[in-house]
């Protein structure tokens, strides 16, 4: 069986992070969020066909696998999900997995899931309950079988959403070239499988609520980092040099080529990249990702941050519950608040819109090329854009745009 993972967006709602990197390629516990999956199919399948569009190159760079064929198909315009699952037909000739490829689900639901698929007749749609249905398409069930899926109802009538994951008979190619264009333009797979449902049982499979995981915002993979940081069967290395006086506790990941100085404290789980810069003297909270090449200084206090490839907190400074794009440089005593003084839920202004994020700490989600100046202040779920520069003793809050400079 082969598996046909959809990776061609734009992933515009993670801007800023997106900007320069494919969405799937935006790191979470160590890998990539697309690594993941793979890995995790890697016992399951002969192959995964990875449908591309978006920055195609850096994906077919970044993936691999010593267990599996990867191979790549590609979407040219973003004409809706059964459009895209449309290009799995000159890869795939028999039943196949498909996933969307903004979704991590646990290891041992994947394996029920494929297990479930290879058993039944005909295709089956993965299910999940969330807490807002709103936003998903909707799903009406009898005991098993899917009677009815709504795309995005005002009043949803069950809170059971497509969870994102397949398995399709080849039957799915004839009722996609059936499909028609929605309201907003696109050819969407829950029409092509209103089109399976006419003429075979469509068998839904319910997962776990906890074991399924959706990166839509750039705050999500903090939630997800979080849950897959450290986990049991990720490995622990411990390849870089680690100097006298280091004191490491939990689950602390370190690639080949980075160094850890004298009086680094760190508290796992962590994973600290290749050829980074760790101390000296410096406090590493848990569910912290430290990319390759980056530089965690002395006195400097990291907490529950994904730091990305080649960006820079060399001194004097705090930064807790946050996301840093690649190639950051902050300067010293740069602090970045996460908490609020009321202690409520942390709401963000995202591309204009204010949401409310659900979560109570939140410090700041940080584009590429960003520099910040000495003793500069960042405020709670702040979202600063791509090349923007913030001043010496500048406070930055709210929504900044790329190539902002802020005074």
């Amino acid at each position: 069986m082969k598996a046909f993972i959809l990776a061609a967006g734009k992933g515009t709602r993670m801007r800023p992070l997106t900007k320069n990197t494919p969405k799937p390629l935006l790191p979470v516990a160590g890998k990539p969020i697309l690594q993941h999956n793979i890995d995790m199919l890697e016992d399951l399948v002969d192959e995964v066909v990875v449908l591309t569009g978006w920055y195609a190159k850096k994906i077919k760079q970044e993936l691999s696998s010593d267990k599996i064929d990867i191979t790549y198909a590609r979407q040219e315009r973003l004409l809706g999900t059964a459009d895209a699952i449309s290009k799995a037909r000159k890869h795939i000739h028999d039943d196949f997995l498909c996933m969307n490829g903004d979704i991590i689900i646990q290891k041992s639901t994947l394996d029920d899931f494929y297990e479930y698929f290879k058993n039944s007749e005909g295709s089956v749609m993965g299910m999940v309950e969330v807490d807002d249905p709103k936003s998903y398409g909707v799903i009406e069930k009898d005991g098993e079988q899917v009677l009815n899926i709504i795309e995005k109802p005002s009043d949803p009538p069950t809170n059971l959403i497509n969870a994102g994951i397949y398995g399709f008979t080849t039957d799915i190619f004839d009722a996609i070239d059936k499909t028609e264009k929605s309201s907003r333009g696109e050819f969407e797979i829950t029409d092509s499988m209103k089109f399976l449902m006419d003429k075979k049982r469509l068998n839904g499979f319910t997962l776990e609520k906890d074991s399924w995981m959706e990166l839509s915002r750039p705050w999500d993979l903090l939630s997800v980092n979080e849950r897959l940081l450290g986990r049991p069967e990720q490995e622990e290395k411990r390849s870089g040099e680690i100097q006298e006086g280091v004191h490491l506790e939990g689950w602390v990941s370190i690639e080949e080529g980075a160094v850890v100085k004298k009086g680094s404290y760190i508290v796992g789980p962590v994973f600290i990249g290749k050829d980074s810069d760790i101390g000296p003297n410096c406090f590493i909270r848990p569910h912290t990702h430290i990319g390759e090449n980056c530089k965690v200084g002395n006195a400097v206090e990291v907490k529950n941050c994904i730091i990305m490839d080649g960006s820079k907190v060399p001194h004097h400074s705090y930064v807790g519950d946050s996301v840093i794009g690649r190639n950051c440089n902050f300067g010293s005593g740069t602090k970045v608040a996460n908490l609020r003084l009321d202690g409520k839920n942390i709401s963000v202004i995202h591309r204009g819109e204010k949401i409310d994020t659900g979560r109570r700490k939140l410090g700041v989600i940080m584009g590429d090329n960003v520099k910040t100046g000495i003793n500069s202040m960042i405020n709670t779920g702040t979202i600063i854009g791509s090349d923007a520069l913030i001043g010496p003793g500048a406070i930055a809050d709210g929504e900044i745009g790329e190539g902002s400079r802020i005074k």
